[in-house]
């Protein structure tokens, strides 16, 4: 088994995307042309975002970004990994064994691929993929790596299976915030659960970096949206929901020291900076319970509230509409 490399200065980017809904063509134009900037820049590592493909929002056309294991986009990954001899990750919606995944791919320079399946789904995302469950270790040319998607940054069970075995973490997310078009109700009386979520989102992975003593490169989406806010379990009813992303594209090293940042509302782009890989000895305590930082009782009723009705459209209907999606990629590539 490879050791972490310590001590070991790379130059580490991270895309920031503004991506549309369900057009994975557009947004490969996007990431291809970010990432080429990042590497033009001397990037030797690029982190792209969580869904990179896709948004994700509750929205029939986000059935249309899922892929097979073998599509474009990973295509597209090997193909920038080998032309600039880099290590590049993101994650994309995956159709393997009858079950749609969240599957993040870090790509080495030589094209070897290695995978992580996010652990569990984050509310309305359960309506489109199911649970993985690999410990998003890899054992590459850069010594230990580890992948943590976007709200596993937040809980006990990522720091625990990444501490000690890795000297770098690649992770993108897909951060939403409260609703912009539901009035009173958001404006004042649930304004302090936005501004908790919006620091918890900027934090999330200084709190990893900060238990674990690695380095941790997040990728973003930016922009604005709108979808569909499910009601009950069991039923297709919803209400429709205006929101945007919130955070920061940003890399922090092993004791969560901010190197650089983008925040969402600066738009595209990406960050790089100089980042010495491995591990460092002072870490702060995993504390014994789900989440890193408790979350708020409110945000822990909702993110309970959208997993179950998540989990619910995804049995009825959302599974079979994603394999389908990935059935018909199949059939318009074979020929290629």
């Amino acid at each position: 088994m490879k050791k972490v490399m310590q001590n070991a200065t790379r130059r580490i980017a991270a895309v920031q995307l503004e991506a549309e809904l369900g057009d994975v063509s557009v947004n490969l134009e996007r990431v291809e042309q970010l990432a080429k900037e990042a590497l033009t820049a001397g990037a030797d590592v690029v982190a792209l975002p969580e869904f990179f493909t896709s948004r994700i929002a509750f929205d029939q056309r986000v059935h249309d970004a899922v892929l097979p294991p073998d599509n474009e986009a990973v295509d597209l990954l090997v193909s920038l990994a080998k032309q600039y001899g880099c290590w590049i990750g993101g994650s994309m919606l995956i159709a393997e064994d009858e079950e749609i995944y969240n599957r993040y791919y870090f790509v080495e320079p030589d094209g070897q691929m290695h995978t992580h399946d996010k652990d569990l789904p984050t509310m309305w995302e359960n309506a489109f993929y199911g649970p993985g469950k690999d410990d998003g270790v890899f054992q590459t040319a850069l010594g230990g790596v580890g992948a943590a998607v976007c709200w596993e940054l937040i809980r006990h069970q990522t720091a625990k299976r990444l501490k000690d075995r890795v000297g770098l973490v690649m992770s993108g997310t897909h951060w939403w915030t409260l609703p912009a078009n539901w009035g009173r109700l958001v404006n004042r009386g649930l304004a302090a659960l936005g501004q908790y979520n919006r620091y918890l989102s900027e934090q999330a992975p200084s709190e990893l970096a900060r238990r674990i003593g690695a380095p941790v490169v997040q990728a973003s989406h930016c922009g604005a949206f709108s979808g569909g806010f499910m009601l009950a379990p069991g039923f297709s009813a919803s209400v429709p929901y205006e929101t945007h992303y919130v955070g920061c594209t940003q890399i922090v090293d092993g004791r969560g020291q901010v190197l650089a940042q983008r925040r969402t509302s600066e738009g595209p782009g990406i960050v790089v900076s100089d980042v010495d890989v491995g591990s460092v000895p002072e870490t702060e305590e995993i504390a014994d319970r789900f989440w890193l930082p408790d979350h708020a009782l409110l945000m822990k009723a909702y993110w309970h509230q959208q997993n179950l009705c998540g989990k619910s459209y995804y049995r009825r209907h959302g599974r079979a509409a994603g394999l389908l999606a990935a059935q018909r990629y199949e059939q318009r590539h074979s020929h290629k």
